[in-house]
């Protein structure tokens, strides 16, 4: 397979949230290919979305204001992480929070990252955004690792998603203004 090139993520955040649905996040543990397609992602803007990390700039969500196709890993609740792709022109913020994969690569070692024993278990073993960073080992030593390139976390091509096949809703759990909670800003794979 092959890394999706920067191009794909200096478009706005909502186009590029739309557009990784169907590609592959891939983490290498150990030598070990682990990984899914992406099936649910999250667009956020930048000042002007209050929803957003880059609603005000910090030293935290300073990456979402630099190159497009980082990754930025955050923690959240002080238990969970969570994986997002930079999006937007240099300079310019936004992030699309990759919510979850369907598994297909390194299984069992997810299984075993997650705390889980047997096949029967798989339905939600990717299925939020902090279970993901944890069957893929995501923590925060993996902010600012460059997507396109790097060997380590990258995102590749993976299959064309119909557009019939893609719900459109509210992002999930936001604050913020009227406007943030109400933007349609969720993309969900209906496999």
């Amino acid at each position: 397979m092959i890394h999706l090139p920067r191009a794909i993520f200096e478009r706005d955040a909502a186009t590029v949230a739309r557009a990784l649905l169907g590609q592959r996040v891939v983490r290498v543990l150990n030598g070990q290919r682990v990984g899914g397609l992406i099936c649910e992602t999250e667009a956020y803007g930048g000042t002007d979305d209050q929803a957003s990390h880059a609603h005000r700039r910090t030293p935290r969500s300073a990456i979402m204001y630099g190159p497009p196709g980082y990754a930025y890993v955050y923690l959240i609740y002080g238990m969970h992480f969570c994986l997002n792709a930079v999006t937007e022109a240099d300079g310019q913020p936004g992030a699309v929070l990759i919510r979850a994969i369907a598994p297909d690569e390194g299984v069992a070692i997810m299984r075993g990252r997650r705390g889980r024993v047997s096949e029967r278990s798989d339905r939600g073993l990717t299925d939020g955004p902090g279970k993901l960073c944890q069957a893929l080992g995501i923590t925060r030593a993996q902010n600012g690792i460059d997507l396109t390139v790097s060997a380590e976390l990258f995102v590749e091509t993976g299959v064309a998603v119909a557009d019939e096949q893609v719900e459109i809703t509210r992002r999930i759990g936001v604050r913020g203004d009227e406007i943030a909670r109400g933007r349609l800003w969720r993309f969900v794979w209906r496999r």
